[in-house]
């Protein structure tokens, strides 16, 4: 084993040991520094340091499960957040090739086997996903709307608000 895993052992068990330390004493050694130790020094005057009251966590016994409600029964914002970000709305995009990518803010995470669908000009771009930056290929230049929608199988659990913006596609011959 290497010196630096060994010392970090020799840490972790003073670390581990040091709560059980009924007191600890503060002193200055031979070459003036200060210095902390669970034991007073021999022949140096050392002075005990009052500390805190160590951190506890109770266990917390399991809340009961809540009753499953089926995803037709959802309540209408099941997401606080849910929108597109990375378009611009007072300029236009400029994308050459008609490629870029959008993010999808959503709080809280996307929640089990549930996707984002992207929304273009009102149909559904592309295949569902669970990665909240989805990517566009090959869109034409002008205008559009984008949205972005959870869904859980073929059930909509939630839609973002359509953002409008423009394409601006520069072509050279």
């Amino acid at each position: 084993m290497g010196r630096g895993f060994l010392l970090m052992l020799m840490l972790m068990s003073m670390l581990i040991a040091l709560p059980a330390a009924a007191q600890i004493y503060k002193y200055t050694d031979a070459d003036g520094n200060t210095a902390y130790s669970n034991q007073p020094p021999d022949g140096v005057q050392a002075q005990p340091v009052e500390l805190p009251p160590l951190n506890s966590v109770e266990p917390q016994t399991p809340a009961a499960p809540a009753p499953e409600t089926s995803s037709r029964e959802q309540p209408g914002n099941a997401y606080e957040v849910l929108e597109l970000t990375g378009l611009p709305t007072t300029e236009a995009l400029r994308a050459n090739n008609g490629t870029f990518t959008v993010s999808v803010l959503i709080k809280p995470r996307l929640q089990g086997a549930q996707l984002f669908r992207l929304l273009l000009d009102e149909q559904p771009y592309g295949q569902p996903s669970n990665v909240p930056i989805l990517q566009l290929v090959n869109i034409d230049r002008g205008e559009h709307s984008l949205a972005v929608q959870v869904i859980s199988g073929d059930t909509v659990i939630q839609q973002s608000p359509f953002v409008t913006f423009t394409v601006q596609r520069v072509h050279t011959n």
